[in-house]
């Protein structure tokens, strides 16, 4: 977040006081008129983030309650365990490459390793800080002989683990890697399939200074782990790097050159401090709060545009019966915070849609290939589980989720509309939805009704059904979002007036009294964690609150889901309290998001911010960061709206330079419930249309004319850089940049005395 000088160069700015009607009651003034937001010093800003750390003061034991580490690619959770603190060692590009099993057992992610810190003495306490504002693991073992010291970070940069030690008194820690084999994690659960031959076990040799482990696969490629320990004195210094190579076998010489050529702490340090500084929010929830900033800290240690998209896990392989991305909603789950907080820098779907779009025709049967594509449940890095889509009405094999590749493609358009980047509609967004919506158009039928009709597929979790919601809702936004694109492409596409009769013809979304049903003939009757049923009100939008004639119908539909609870799972309660947030209901939409952290509940975010099931899953925490976002920022619909659901136990709110669709960045304050001042800066040159939420009659100061349509909703017609600034009308508002007062008191994440 680069804060300074605003103001309006050239032009004439216009300053107009505006009353409840909306009527101009101000004057014009010349192009002097200037306006400053002064930002926070790097100092405040290390103060500020640093009081969201987490903080042990016990032995993290559990995966929930441990420190982790990550890159976006090497990723480590740090355990205390006896006299052993452990360093797991797992790499994002690390799977098998088998042609059966698919993501369970051919396609999988495979273990790394372990590096373990061993005392000589036995353990009498821990003290370690995980300092986000620099990324890095600080602390002290306490054991019977001494002090054991250390620090630890993954280089944001430079995927090598760096390890510094010292021991006081006469502690003598000792510092060992130890390889895993490379076994699918699912074994843990289920038997290996019939004729599964085992990778060979990992062989480990001297290189020089450094240690060399080496993985070869049996379906080819090779995973190797090369580290070095520097000894000087009572300190010591171990760097290592993972590297996966498939199917060439040139990791070894990869992860030798990654550790040989070292690290910069002040490098590695200077990219979270400039992360963190793309955009602010400060709300006076301390406990919640410190949530929202640790899930971006976690989002860019597990992710980085053009690496691997976050599998269920993250980075951070664990026990789990799911060592897969899973795209039937926690691939989409995991990054929709990057949309407000601006940083498309780890926006892996994109580049992963986009490098794999060869893949993503074969993941469809050979005669659709030549237009169509598709994603299955799970799949490896590269969209591949060795398996096809099914053909709806053909009584045929496959998987019957076709709208998954449909629904990450809405995550892409997001970045298109946060950015407003062209070539991300034109490389990525048209081209696959194209596919994606061709699909589909291969099965949709007409009926006696003269509707499209589809025949049975299948609704995230839920079960089978004909004219599935899941199916349909995405079908109507992906013809639309085809429609438009073409139109700022200005592309005349042959299949245009096909995806204008979808839109025509298209079978209504079945419902019943209680709202949207999963399909034809299916009710939403049992308990489920997944809101697939729900998609157009969220996060598609086209069912939405600004339509009265829909308002209803979204209510009802959002409370029978949650009338049925004992299945219920974290991100169901991010995804309710992002519907309520989006029917403008701050305090309904607080209610569901805290059930998240209630641990009565059956599956709750964990000590470290961390969340499982059967195995960890990184998307709900993650998710739940929208939601917040969502209370304070939303710019669906083309509107942006500023501070549209704030519940009322934060009376207080800042936000800085949040983005927003259309690509604008919005800084505003609130406080005692009231917005005082909303500045929206144009970073692509599109038209404004603000609702500002100030209450009562505001002064705008704008470089341009605009409209006021009298219902605090403007429409200013921004050139690119431009601003402008609405304020309470009287007095000249204090742009300051700064974090608001906690007014709800919570303690530290992870295991705080």
């Amino acid at each position: 977040m680069v804060f300074g000088r605003r103001g309006f160069i050239g032009g004439t700015t216009a300053a107009v006081l505006l009353g409840q009607s909306g009527v101009a009651t101000g004057k014009e003034t010349g192009p002097s008129e200037v306006f400053t937001c002064s930002g926070m010093s790097e100092r405040a800003w290390r103060e500020f983030i640093g009081a969201q750390d987490l903080v042990w003061k016990r032995p993290p034991t559990q995966y929930g309650q441990a420190p982790f580490l990550g890159d976006g690619r090497l990723g480590s959770v740090v355990y205390a365990e006896g006299n052993v603190v452990r360093f797991t060692v797992q790499h994002a590009d690390v799977q098998d490459h088998r042609d059966t099993g698919g993501s369970q057992f051919g396609v999988c992610r495979l273990p790394v390793g372990n590096l373990k810190i061993t005392a000589a003495g036995e353990v009498t306490g821990v003290d370690w800080r995980l300092d986000l504002w620099n990324a890095e693991l600080r602390g002290t073992v306490t054991t019977s002989l001494g002090v054991i010291t250390f620090a630890a970070y993954v280089h944001s940069e430079r995927s090598v683990f760096s390890l510094d030690v010292t021991a006081s008194g006469t502690e003598q820690p000792v510092l060992a890697f130890e390889p895993s084999k490379a076994i699918p994690p699912r074994a843990d659960f289920n038997p290996l399939p019939d004729g599964y031959v085992l990778n060979p076990d990992p062989v480990t040799a001297p290189d020089g200074r450094e240690t060399l482990v080496t993985w070869a696969l049996n379906a080819g490629g090779q995973t190797a782990t090369a580290f070095r320990i520097d000894r000087s004195g009572r300190a010591q210094r171990l760097l290592l790097s993972v590297a996966h190579t498939y199917p060439a076998v040139g990791a070894a010489s990869m992860a030798l050159r990654a550790v040989r050529r070292g690290v910069s702490r002040a490098s590695h340090r200077r990219w979270w401090n400039t992360y963190y500084r793309k955009s602010f929010l400060s709300f006076g929830e301390q406990r919640l709060q410190a949530f929202y900033w640790i899930q971006l800290y976690k989002v860019a240690s597990g992710s980085r545009a053009g690496g691997p998209v976050m599998a269920t896990t993250g980075p951070w392989l664990e026990k789990t019966p799911w060592a897969a991305a899973w795209w039937n909603l926690n691939v989409q789950l995991e990054y929709w915070l990057i949309h407000g907080s601006g940083h498309l820098e780890l926006d892996a779907i994109t580049s992963t849609l986009k490098d794999n779009q060869e893949q993503l025709a074969r993941n469809v049967k050979e005669p659709y290939r030549h237009d169509s594509a598709g994603v299955g449940r799970s799949t490896d890095r590269f969209t591949s589980n060795a398996g096809t889509l099914y053909e709806p009405g053909t009584g045929g094999s496959g998987v019957k989720e076709l709208g998954n590749l449909t629904w990450a493609l809405h995550n892409v358009w997001l970045s298109y509309r946060h950015s407003m980047d062209a070539r991300i509609l034109s490389d990525v967004v048209f081209p696959l939805l194209r596919r994606s919506i061709n699909y589909y158009l291969h099965f949709l039928r007409k009926g006696d009704d003269g509707k499209l009709h589809l025949d049975v597929t299948t609704s995230p979790e839920y079960g089978d059904a004909p004219d599935c919601n899941y199916d349909l809702q995405l079908i109507r936004w992906g013809c639309q979002t085809l429609v438009d694109s073409a139109a700022l492409l200005r592309i005349a596409d042959p299949l245009e007036p096909r995806w204008r009769e979808v839109l025509r013809d298209l079978v209504p979304y079945p419902v019943d009294a209680n709202g949207f049903m999963v399909g034809a003939g299916v009710p939403f009757a049992v308990s489920h964690r997944h809101f697939s049923h729900l998609l157009a009100t969220f996060p598609l939008m086209t069912v939405n609150w600004d339509q009265p004639e829909n308002r209803a119908l979204i209510e009802k539909s959002l409370h029978h889901w949650m009338s049925l609870e004992p299945a219920h799972r974290g991100y169901s309660y991010s995804g309710s309290g992002s519907i309520a947030a989006r029917m403008f209901r701050g305090d309904e939409a607080y209610a569901y998001l805290v059930r998240m952290f209630d641990v009565s509940k059956r599956f709750p975010v964990l000590e470290n911010t961390m969340y499982t099931e059967a195995g960890p899953v990184v998307e709900t925490p993650l998710s739940g960061a929208q939601t917040i976002h969502d209370f304070v920022c939303q710019s669906w619909g083309g509107v942006v709206r500023v501070f549209p659901a704030v519940p009322s136990v934060w009376p207080d709110v800042m936000i800085a330079d949040h983005s927003c669709e259309g690509g604008f960045s919005v800084t505003a304050r609130r406080a005692g419930g009231r917005t005082e001042f909303v500045v929206v800066r144009s970073r692509a040159g599109e038209p404004l249309v603000l609702r500002h939420g100030i209450s009562g009659p505001v002064t705008v100061v704008s470089p341009v004319r605009y409209r006021d349509r009298g219902d605090g909703t403007l429409e200013i017609p921004l050139r690119r850089g431009q601003e402008v600034l609405v304020h309470v009308r009287g007095r000249r508002p204090d742009l300051a940049v700064r974090p608001v007062a906690i007014s709800i008191p919570g303690k530290p994440w992870g295991l705080p005395a």
